[in-house]
């Protein structure tokens, strides 16, 4: 592979383009300065104007989202994995039929694997704008979201009616749902009811992972962060590893299924038979499956990466294991 060829297959922090009208909730006061970004895969974006950065997916879908302080993402639910690691900024998570079933605030490089089924939402408690990387299960990420009763009918007043095609229509703009398409239902009370609504002490232990403890844990080798056998158990159709300065030596890696690199923090040295790039903060890589390369910090400092790895595993609900 050619440096060019290697180029095309990482997108960089700085060349991320967002889109502000990605989801039912754009024109709703406190939600409206919310920007989706998708990186690798189409994502759960309900807008055509949504740029997919590399379109074909190893059996998962990256994204992020960058938003001002005090923007929050709307309660909605997936059927399949969502996990948010902090890049930049502090963030609340909620969740629950009202967002009031439990909490969790995050600080940079803290992951939090969000328990399928349930609503949830964040925001942005920072001081400054504020990005979040995610990484959803399946190719085609659970086939999008099912958002709160209330979400939907605020984003009505505001002009926005989302389709059963799962398409935005904007009615401020002259749209109307084209023929033989209906607004996307709410659900009913019935739905409602058999939706999870966890307390936090039944989350936090088993969801969340602290960057500093991820820091100590992989001090001698890379520490399984997501997995059937890992700190956070789950089989979400990938497994996340994460890597510091000591968890690699210089020997050449082969792995052989599709992996993404997502570094956290410092710059990482990528070198491969045929040249060699720097991966930084914020960049995300997809290197093919059974690709030898080797990986180190390129520079002196704090230096951190999340690694994702597809697997054979079933994108789909929740792992308990038992």
């Amino acid at each position: 592979m050619t440096p060019a060829q290697m180029e095309t297959r990482i997108v960089r922090y700085g060349d991320l383009i967002p889109c502000k009208t990605a989801f039912i909730d754009a024109h709703t006061p406190g939600s409206d300065q919310k920007e989706n970004f998708t990186i690798i895969g189409g994502g759960v974006s309900e807008s055509a104007d949504q740029h997919v950065h590399i379109n074909d997916t190893p059996g998962f879908n990256i994204g992020a989202a960058g938003q001002p302080p005090k923007c929050r993402n709307s309660l909605h639910s997936h059927t399949t994995a969502e996990v948010f690691f902090v890049l930049k900024g502090r963030w609340r998570f909620f969740w629950g039929r009202w967002g009031d079933a439990g909490e969790v605030t995050l600080e940079e490089g803290d992951i939090f694997n969000i328990p399928t089924g349930i609503f949830r939402g964040f925001e942005n408690i920072g001081i400054d704008y504020g990005m979040i990387m995610a990484v959803l299960g399946g190719d085609d990420a659970g086939g999008g979201v099912t958002w709160a009763p209330q979400v939907i009918q605020d984003a009505t007043e505001h002009g926005l009616v989302l389709g059963e095609n799962g398409k935005l229509y904007d009615t401020k703009q002259g749209a109307t749902l084209p023929d033989g398409v209906n607004p996307m239902p709410v659900l009913g009370d019935a739905e409602l009811a058999k939706m999870p609504e966890p307390a936090a002490l039944d989350v936090i232990p088993r969801h969340v992972a602290r960057y500093l403890d991820l820091m100590g844990l992989a001090g001698k080798s890379p520490a399984k962060v997501i997995g059937e056998n890992a700190i956070l158990p789950d089989k979400p159709g990938f497994d996340i590893e994460f890597i510091t300065r000591g968890s690699l030596n210089a020997d050449p890696i082969t792995i052989e299924q599709s992996v993404v690199l997502m570094p956290m923090r410092g710059h990482w040295k990528l070198s491969w038979e045929g040249g060699a790039s720097t991966l930084n903060p914020g960049d995300t890589c997809l290197l093919p499956a059974g690709f030898t390369h080797k990986l180190q910090p390129s520079m002196t400092g704090e230096a951190s990466l999340y690694r994702v790895i597809s697997n054979d595993d079933p994108a789909g609900p929740t792992w308990t294991g038992k």
